[in-house]
């Protein structure tokens, strides 16, 4: 009879499913960068930024291994820590990592948070050269303390939103300083109504002393740090920037001068005098939600699809279906499932 029963119990416990194992975690440094860059501008910015930094599993154990790094931008209002701490980015490089989708590798994610929320990873007479700090002084110091390898063959440039603009402008002004480069939903990609069309917020950023006056209004907010990081005015005016409307009695007027500025550093604009820093890129790539909840972007992405096929620009663009932000992250979105095998096919890993 306990024979029995011991067959019977053996019986369940075979049957039983195992439990799937997790796969092995990497580890998330926080570190501090003192900008030599960014200190003392005028707008007030601090110089010493926040950098968080995934370190794959096995980075203690094999001193003397070296890996490829891919530098992420986060978008508006965002940052370094919610990317890892609300996306989930660190779980979903392990899972990637483990299942294959691209072998072990450093991730980079500067904080590029403003007191207006945001840097659109430009340079500024305001703000600072955030551009330069990105691109020059944040790689130096990676490649100064972590395991790098530090050569352009193995550095990937990406970003969601404004960190989608970033990522297009920069691969444009700094040749030969990544391999690769891939927006997702890159924002104001070229100048469009939504976000230079006149609006009640418009007004309320024209009117207020202080940041204060705005600091609840979403859409007067990036007005503003658009009119500090593309139409800097050092010293003038409540923001350091010539804002692209003035507001009358009874009437919002435009500023033609400052909507222009603010059109000529789009990625559109920028393309036609920066075609030979693309062509030095092993592969370049976008992508947008048709959803959008802010209308210009699959607007001015299909716009700069068709700018770069004519001249000749070696691309991928890709439309799909969902929003702004909700085909991103996670095992079924667009960075595990395309961005991350993008990149693993296209740096170089030893």
């Amino acid at each position: 009879m306990r024979f029995f029963t011991l067959i019977l119990l053996l019986g369940v416990l075979w049957q039983r499913p195992v439990a799937a194992q997790s796969p092995a975690r990497g580890r998330v440094v926080v570190t501090y960068l003192d900008s030599k860059l960014l200190k003392g501008n005028p707008g007030g910015e601090n110089p010493r930024r926040r950098v968080s930094v995934y370190l794959p599993a096995g980075y203690e154990a094999s001193l003397q291994r070296r890996y490829p790094v891919l530098y992420y931008l986060h978008g508006f209002t965002w940052n370094d820590s919610l990317l890892f701490h609300a996306d989930g980015l660190g779980e979903l490089l392990d899972q990637a990592i483990a299942d294959g989708k691209i072998r072990p590798l450093i991730v980079v994610a500067p904080n590029e948070q403003t007191l207006f929320q945001g840097s659109f990873y430009t340079n500024s007479a305001t703000n600072g050269p955030w551009a330069d700090f990105t691109a020059r002084e944040l790689v130096s110091f990676i490649d100064k303390n972590y395991r790098t390898l530090a050569k352009p063959a193995s550095r990937g440039l990406a970003g969601h939103s404004m960190g989608g603009n970033g990522t297009l402008r920069l691969a444009m002004l700094y040749p030969g300083t990544y391999a690769a480069a891939y927006a997702l939903s890159p924002a104001f990609v070229a100048p469009h109504p939504e976000w230079m069309a006149a609006r009640p917020s418009q007004a309320a950023a024209s009117q207020a002393a202080s940041r204060a006056a705005i600091q609840q209004d979403f859409n007067a907010i990036r007005l503003v740090a658009c009119a500090r990081a593309f139409s800097p005015t050092p010293g003038k005016g409540a923001f350091g920037a010539a804002l692209p409307y003035s507001v009358s009695s009874d009437s919002l007027t435009h500023r033609d001068a400052v909507l222009a500025r603010w059109g000529a550093a789009s990625p559109v604009a920028l393309l036609p005098t920066h075609l030979a820093s693309l062509r030095q890129l092993r592969s370049l790539a976008f992508d947008w939600g048709e959803q959008d909840q802010f209308q210009h972007i699959p607007v001015t992405c299909r716009l700069l699809d068709t700018q770069l096929s004519a001249y000749g620009i070696p691309h991928a663009a890709e439309s799909y279906e969902g929003n702004h932000g909700n085909r991103i992250m996670g095992r079924k979105g667009r960075l595990y499932q395309k961005l991350l095998p993008f990149f693993n096919q296209l740096l170089q890993f030893d």
